[in-house]
């Protein structure tokens, strides 16, 4: 086939349109142009495909089977066009993130809530994951980055921006008063009932491995699944827990839990953004990204 879309594109708006002059007008052309072109169309497909008269043109038989089937293809194409239009001017679009418990309330909802003010016709699939979920997420383009909490063992072609440092306090509620104004190393935990996320999550290896480090083994007595189920737990007596310090903040300004202090350095964590380099974001995923990473 040696007739190009731009042929097939003139065609295509001289039969929707029933005029080379209306033609001529919406594609920015002259009429004589779309005359010439339609004239090489025809010769190319040796058929004539209008009929002209005073009124404008019609179809002849062989137009209208060629129209059948240009229209579909033209209309597709220009769907196409306008949806990428939409997707670079951030008009429309999606954006997956995968995001844990603690970056999800301790950091994104905030950048969220400035996003959607400014681009309120992106779409967010948010989902509630583990720091090590994310990173497999990523590996096989699930998700377009992650927000999660740090170790998160990222390599190459996963890229690791830091964000937002944040430290954990040990709390314990009213059940516990006694513990408030001692101060315990790590080997006197095993003394209370301990609450702490589950086996295979990024707080319980960070845990796992302060713990070991002196030669202590951790043993908590209540797994939960994700961070916001520790305080309750806690305020409601049944053990004691490591938490963000901004997530217990209000129960502790309200006196229904207090900080134990430990003689261990507990070390400072970080919510990080997690991207696969390996694939290229979409023009609202990295503006997103601009808004999470601005300072």
């Amino acid at each position: 086939m040696s007739a190009n879309f731009e042929y097939y594109k003139i065609f295509y708006f001289v039969a929707k349109y029933k005029s080379i002059t209306q033609a001529a007008n919406l594609l920015m052309s002259s009429q004589p142009s779309i005359s010439r072109t339609i004239k090489l169309l025809e010769e190319e497909l040796r058929c004539k495909l209008f009929v002209r008269s005073q009124k404008g043109v019609s179809l002849t038989h062989e137009g209208e089977e060629l129209f059948a089937h240009v229209r579909r293809a033209c209309e597709e194409i220009f769907i196409g066009e306008k949806s990428l239009k939409d997707i670079s001017t951030l008009q429309d679009g999606l954006i997956r993130i995968g995001a844990s418990e603690t970056a999800l309330h301790g950091f994104l909802l905030v950048k969220l809530k400035s996003f959607h003010s400014m681009y309120p016709n992106i779409k967010l699939l948010i989902q509630n994951v583990t720091t090590p979920e994310a990173i497999d997420h990523l590996k096989y383009d699930k998700i377009d980055f992650a927000i999660v909490t740090t170790p998160t063992d990222a390599y190459a072609p996963l890229e690791e921006t830091k964000l937002l440092p944040f430290r954990e306090i040990l709390i314990a509620g009213p059940h516990f008063k006694h513990l408030k104004d001692q101060v315990l190393h790590l080997e006197d935990l095993k003394q209370y009932p301990l609450i702490s996320l589950s086996k295979g999550t990024t707080t319980y290896t960070f845990y796992e491995k302060i713990f070991s480090s002196r030669k202590l083994y951790l043993e908590p007595d209540i797994e939960v699944a994700t961070t916001d189920l520790i305080l309750p737990m806690v305020t409601h007596d049944l053990g004691i827990g490591f938490i963000p310090e901004e997530f217990a903040a209000r129960a502790v300004n309200a006196q229904e839990v207090f900080e134990i202090r430990v003689a261990e350095e507990i070390p400072f964590r970080n919510i990080c953004l997690v991207e696969n380099t390996k694939y290229p974001l979409s023009a609202a995923a990295f503006q997103l990204k601009k808004i999470i990473c601005e300072k």
